[in-house]
Parts: C-alpha cells; sequence; structure tokens
C-alpha cells in the first residue's frame, strides 16, 4: 500500500473511531479525522514491529483495517484526555 492509500485508510479509520467514540472532541472533524491518519500510521507501525504482524499489501485487509482503527482509537482517547476541557 501506498502513502495515499495510507492516508485514505486513516480517514475512514477516523471517521470509525468517532463513530466509535462519539462525543465532543477538542478539534472537532478535521482534528478527528488528522487523528485517524496518525493513528493508521501508529497503529500499522506497532502491529508490525512490535505484535509481529506485518501488514499487508492489500487495502480490504482486516488487520490492517484493524490497526488502523485501534492506533486511531487510542489516539482519539489521549488527545481527549489531554486537551479535552480546553472546549466548553
Amino acid at each position: 500500500m501506498g502513502i495515499i492509500s495510507w492516508i485514505i485508510l486513516g480517514l475512514l479509520a477516523g471517521a470509525i473511531a468517532k463513530f466509535l467514540l462519539p462525543g465532543r472532541d477538542p478539534g472537532g472533524f478535521i482534528g478527528t479525522t488528522l487523528i485517524g491518519v496518525a493513528g493508521a500510521f501508529i497503529g500499522g507501525w506497532i502491529s508490525a514491529r512490535w505484535l509481529d504482524n506485518p501488514i499487508a499489501k492489500d487495502f480490504y485487509d482486516g488487520a490492517t483495517w484493524a490497526a488502523a482503527i485501534g492506533g486511531s482509537l487510542v489516539l482519539l482517547v489521549a488527545y481527549r484526555i489531554l486537551f479535552g476541557h480546553s472546549r466548553n
């Protein structure tokens, strides 16, 4: 998968993470999608590096999607913890 595929996957993973964790986010929709892109990269890196599950070259691989969504969820929760009270 190329960089464009990871960005698209990250945007979709960010939207799924937002769906799974509803509520107000400090960054709004744009912040959530950027967190999704970063989460896709980080989730894929963690999966390949420490979980001994190399990311497939296929865009439709379930493990790739799980890593991207998991990374997005982790970053979204961390973002809410760090910056959640800045928007009331």
